[in-house]
């Protein structure tokens, strides 16, 4: 049975509202609107029942802002009721565009600043929501998720936090070690994963790829991201490789222990399209090193899929490597704030993820289960089919 036709036989948890914070405003517009086509299509007569109150709607959409005083204080406003509502707050984190003042001077807001802005909406609503539930597609303090040394575990007070405050669910995605979900047991926590829109949206962009054994591999470029190219793998029935960083434990560098060189294991790619799947590409520094030691190996051309683009240090560098043949596509979802420059480049790859994020809210709205959105096998395999008999998708 299809999600949709699970969609149909439920009725809401409560009336459904999404508050699309300032950081992921264009995405949740596209969220909305997805719903709406949904649920136009799914109950062609909504009775006059109370049951069915509010469930039809052109906009699902919460008007709420969080303005700042000239110190850099700020207070978040729900500009409506959400009494009794399943309220969905989605935030990107990582949306380094918007800025504010202190004291006249000029500030870009950081993943703090969005954190402390969720909390404040959080607070706003007061208690009166019937359900509270968090859409953080980055999850905030991901990276830093263990400890090694004397150091702070902020992701597992976050999740604390927001647990404390009244958080139902919290949706994220690809999670740098979804193992921190640990920090609260007993609370919802679901980290999706995108390798059916990733697969999707590269089929569509270079239509002559051949997944088989003898034309593709995946690759990992770190032992962290074995389980995705594992996965990857084995739904596409290829060969897959991985690179295992080489580091110099005795200083750090920029937060970490600086790579010292990537060692390749795995069989000979020579003359085979690769697809490197990562989590995230943060400076690509290591991205783009594995790329070009995969070109020196003689492969084809090499793909890459990363849920979260954040491309800290600018695109010269994959311009640079672009230019000279190391990388084909890089493929990344629009989960993140990508700037736009980005967009206007010959080798990038969106992977829309608005219709997924529907889906998930629409089903969690209807408190229907997930497990066929939380694993897309069915839908690659559909999708490889097509593909293979050259069917539009």
């Amino acid at each position: 049975m299809s999600n949709i036709e699970v969609l149909e036989k439920t009725l809401p948890v409560a009336p459904l509202k999404i508050a699309a914070m300032e950081s992921c405003r264009s995405l949740g517009q596209k969220v909305n609107d997805y719903i709406v086509s949904f649920r136009e299509n799914t109950i062609s007569e909504v009775t006059e029942s109370p049951l069915y109150v509010n469930y039809r709607s052109n906009n699902y959409l919460v008007n709420c802002s969080c303005p700042r005083f000239g110190s850099g204080e700020a207070k978040g406003i729900l500009k409506e009721t959400i009494r009794g509502t399943d309220l969905f707050i989605m935030t990107d984190v990582c949306n380094y565009s918007l800025t504010y003042t202190v004291n006249g001077h000029l500030n870009h807001m950081s993943p703090d600043d969005h954190y402390q802005d969720l909390k404040r909406i959080i607070s706003a609503a007061t208690g009166k929501a019937r359900r509270i539930n968090v859409i953080m597609p980055f999850l905030y303090e991901s990276r830093q998720h263990k400890r090694t040394k004397r150091e702070s575990l902020d992701c597992a007070l976050a999740l604390e936090e927001l647990n404390a405050m009244g958080v139902s669910n919290i949706i994220t995605f690809d999670a740098h070690d979804p193992r921190v979900q640990n920090a609260i047991p007993l609370s919802g926590f679901d980290s999706f994963n995108p390798p059916y829109q990733f697969l999707k949206a590269l089929f569509r962009a270079v239509p002559d790829i051949i997944p088989d054994k003898d034309h593709l591999m995946i690759i990992s470029p770190d032992e962290g991201a074995m389980h995705r190219a594992v996965y990857f793998s084995n739904v596409l029935g290829v060969d897959m490789g991985m690179f295992y960083k080489r580091r110099d434990y005795s200083r750090i560098v920029g937060g970490k222990n600086p790579i010292v060189a990537h060692e390749f294991l795995g069989d000979d790619v020579r003359g085979k399209d690769v697809i490197i799947v990562d989590d995230m590409i943060s400076s690509g520094g290591s991205m783009l090193d594995v790329a070009k030691k995969l070109k020196e190996r003689n492969a084809g051309r090499v793909f890459v899929c990363t849920t979260f683009g954040l491309f800290t240090d600018g695109f010269d560098s994959f311009d640079d490597y672009y230019d000279k043949g190391y990388i084909n596509k890089v493929v990344t979802t629009n989960l993140t704030y990508l700037p736009p420059v980005l967009y206007e480049k010959p080798y990038f790859v969106q992977a829309d993820m608005s219709k997924f994020l529907a889906l998930i809210i629409d089903s969690l709205n209807h408190d229907v289960t997930i497990g066929a959105v939380l694993n897309p096998t069915d839908k690659i395999h559909t999708l490889l089919e097509k593909h293979k008999n050259g069917v539009p998708f």
